[in-house]
């Protein structure tokens, strides 16, 4: 697989750096650019979270789209040197915050933020999704009543799961990926 890419904004056409190894899951720009196409352009002055930043790709691309703030969050080491060093690429810095920490840890940590979007793509077939999700509900203030949380995972880690502050409204597949879409409960009953 090449290295990633940003597909619009600011930093269109500049490629990133890889996370040396194996420990990240690279989404592919198929599947970076539908998600994006899907949020159009809501994504434009958003707070966004990207939890288990990896080469820090996708919140790179909605800073690049015009996001207002983007925290990526990850625990490896080579990671983070990753996300620091695109963001100087792509001269994106300014608009981020990269914090070297235990995702679970952090959303069990107090609020200090509202995100209108949190992106979980952790590493596969743990069900780490599922905890970070659990979390999250237990967790609530860090979204907001119009936020949504999208999970990236391989098809086959798929459950269907009930939540008490948000819900699953859609999930769109991508060959081996699905982006599983949730949303503030509040915003579903508003919008009934």
């Amino acid at each position: 697989m090449s290295s990633p890419r940003i597909i619009a904004g600011k930093a269109r056409g500049i490629r990133l750096k890889d996370v040396p190894g194996d420990i990240t899951r690279p989404i592919t720009d198929r599947v970076k650019e539908a998600l994006f196409n899907i949020f159009g352009a809501d994504i434009q002055d958003a707070v966004f979270l990207d939890l288990f930043g990896g080469t820090g790709s996708v919140g790179i691309e909605a800073l690049s789209r015009g996001a207002q703030l983007v925290r990526f969050i990850d625990l490896n080491r080579a990671a983070i040197t990753v996300i620091k060093g695109n963001l100087k690429t792509t001269h994106l810095e300014e608009k981020a915050q990269v914090i070297q920490s235990d995702a679970f840890a952090y959303l069990k940590s107090r609020p200090d933020q509202v995100f209108d979007y949190v992106y979980i793509a952790p590493p596969q077939y743990k069900n780490l999704w599922l905890q970070a999700l659990d979390i999250l509900d237990q967790n609530h203030d860090w979204l907001g009543e119009d936020s949504w949380v999208i999970a990236q995972i391989d098809p086959v880690e798929y459950q269907e799961k009930s939540f008490i502050h948000f819900t699953e409204f859609d999930q769109r597949r991508y060959g081996s990926t699905i982006l599983v879409f949730y949303q503030s409960i509040s915003t579903e009953i508003k919008r009934s």
